[in-house]
């Protein structure tokens, strides 16, 4: 699906009249966390999550923790429910052989880094990782789940949005209020320099919440895309970031194709691309996470075509101060594991 254009206008008619739902919602949401008692994993664990639904950057922000721990000598695994999956796990996935209708997009795209676990039961999803040899679990998602507890979380915010218009869904992007958010988070990650995200900048600073900005940039040779005549097409949850950075490297966009976040392709949907590129002579080019939902066994025909055919823009996160967001991690790490109330959960 795509974002609500009401999301970003608390003025808008529709926004006003989902208000009661989304007070509704929220209320149950509060009833039914409060139920839970969350269970303590065998290894620790470290949550990346966001406040709004959708379109944050998140999971690459969890591929460059996941990164940052391995060079700290750890060894993470992820841990996601997997959403547009239809296995609960736990599993750990396979990137080579797996498919998004199984697993999800974002495993696929997690599980080309480290060991990722699929599981829509968490506590038992973070055991499969212990089991697995990880030392740390990253979980990417989740935040707002109680069923696990968290040794730190890391909430992230997209600057260019920020959060929208700041009410609860369905009238709003929020799964819950920033100030219930930050209240368990141990830092808050801005993504991007634009200004929407300032005053969840200046509630997390006033709570002494660490703040780190973060940049999401294209990486490998990125000169081939000056100039290159393209077909863009992107199923995520802000395309349109997706074809600004192709611009901004000097492709020649001739077409920008959105789809839905999350969006299963269809053969007729990839013949279409495949017939308009032939047809102009254009280069086909999507983004990591669609890729992924055309990698694995169980694609054939146009969509294998297509997979074969369309190339990828990869990107990666870096942090503006790496070396304190290390000293957040090793500390949160190191408290919890000297705590010495890990313990296997029961099988």
């Amino acid at each position: 699906m795509r974002a609500p254009r009401h999301w970003q206008d608390a003025d808008n008619w529709l926004a006003k009249a989902l208000t009661p739902v989304a007070s509704l919602y929220a209320s149950i949401s509060h009833v039914r966390a409060g139920m839970v008692v969350p269970q303590r994993a065998s290894i620790p664990v470290v949550c990346v999550g966001n406040i709004t639904a959708g379109g944050s950057g998140k999971t690459p922000v969890a591929i460059a923790i996941a990164k940052r721990l391995a060079a700290l000598g750890h060894h993470p695994a992820f841990l996601t429910r997997g959403y547009g999956g239809r296995l609960p796990g736990p599993l750990l996935v396979n990137a080579d052989r797996a498919r998004a209708i199984d697993v999800g997009d974002e495993p696929l795209l997690l599980a080309r880094s480290f060991p990722t676990i699929v599981s829509a039961n968490r506590p038992k999803g973070a055991d499969t990782a212990g089991v697995e040899g990880a030392s740390v679990v990253v979980m990417d998602d989740g935040f707002q789940n109680p069923s696990l507890h968290k040794d730190a979380s890391l909430v992230v915010v997209d600057a260019d949005s920020g959060l929208g218009n700041g009410l609860l869904i369905p009238a709003g992007p929020l799964r819950e209020t920033a100030d219930q958010a930050l209240s368990r988070a141990d830092g808050l990650v801005i993504m991007g320099r634009a200004d929407k995200a300032d005053n969840t900048i200046a509630l997390a600073r006033s709570r002494d919440i660490p703040v780190f900005g973060g940049t999401l940039a294209p990486t490998g040779d990125l000169d081939q895309w000056r100039g290159k005549r393209v077909i863009a097409f992107a199923g995520i949850g802000r395309p349109e970031k997706f074809f600004e950075t192709l611009a901004s490297l000097g492709a020649d966009i001739r077409e920008a194709q959105v789809f839905g976040d999350h969006h299963a392709f269809t053969d007729d949907e990839a013949q279409a691309l495949l017939s308009r590129a032939r047809a102009g002579a254009l280069t086909l080019v999507t983004t990591e996470k669609d890729m992924a939902r055309l990698t694995g066994s169980g694609h054939a025909g146009a969509l294998a075509e297509l997979r074969s055919h369309a190339r990828t823009l990869p990107v990666e996160v870096t942090f503006d101060d790496p070396h304190t967001l290390d000293q957040l991690l090793k500390a949160r790490i190191n408290a919890a594991s000297q705590a010495g109330d890990y313990k296997a959960f029961n099988r």
